[in-house]
């Protein structure tokens, strides 16, 4: 069934107008449209965004929806080099009053069990977590239980402000970690604590996001309770 909602709404295309767009931190930007009250999704799915105020050969990407549907706002977040794609050159021109079309919601990276939950963000990867995270406190949902592991080896750790403020408001424990044997030791010890019950949610590259399923799955995580989102640069 998801499947299929999946192809109707990336038939749903919509143009939505460029609010304001900020640096997160050096090579990591934000961008806001506006949200009409026919536009929705669940945290955690992403659009298929086109860029229409350029012609661009590569004018489609998705991204994750970095806001929460009761924010009323669509935020994406991604990382900008200092030699950005066409496309990315493309969203950094964005002046108010422009447009880009923005098609689905789709992707099924969404909280939908009451079990014990880990999220597990590397990078950039922290973006749906950040949707989820806020829809958790807008709901005034206290009874998850849920624990959210972002590892950033730069330190950036945005939307650290945020994060925090959620989690003195919510049941939602949040730890920060630089290093990758730091990560494998708090996978550990919730793997313990969760006994069969737990989920595991990873996003962030590729890479990571593979070391560690991996590492989940050798100590006997059921492959059902792991969801992966993979990051690409474009």
């Amino acid at each position: 069934m998801a499947f299929f909602q999946d192809i109707f709404s990336i038939f749903n295309k919509r143009n939505v107008p460029f609010i304001e767009s900020f640096q997160e931190e050096k090579d990591v930007y934000t961008f806001r449209f506006e949200k009409s009250d026919d536009v929705t999704w669940k945290a955690g799915q992403h659009g298929l965004f086109t860029v229409t105020h350029q012609k661009i050969k590569d004018h489609t990407r998705p991204f994750t929806i970095a806001s929460a549907p009761e924010e009323d706002v669509i935020q994406i977040t991604m990382k900008i080099s200092d030699d950005p794609s066409e496309f990315k050159q493309a969203m950094l021109s964005l002046k108010k009053g422009d447009t880009i079309k923005m098609a689905g919601p789709v992707g099924s990276f969404c909280l939908k069990e009451d079990s014990p939950t880990m999220l597990i963000a590397g990078g950039i990867g922290i973006t749906p977590f950040r949707a989820i995270v806020q829809q958790i406190e807008a709901e005034g949902n206290n009874n998850k239980q849920i624990q959210l592991i972002y590892l950033d080896s730069n330190k950036s750790f945005i939307f650290q402000d945020e994060l925090d403020l959620i989690a003195k408001e919510t049941s939602v424990k949040v730890r920060y970690l630089h290093e990758r044997d730091h990560l494998n030791k708090e996978l550990d010890k919730c793997i313990s604590s969760y006994s069969n019950e737990g989920h595991f949610f990873v996003s962030g590259p590729k890479s990571m996001v593979e070391t560690t399923t991996t590492y989940l799955q050798k100590q006997n995580v059921p492959k059902r309770h792991i969801k992966k989102d993979v990051m690409f640069g474009y």
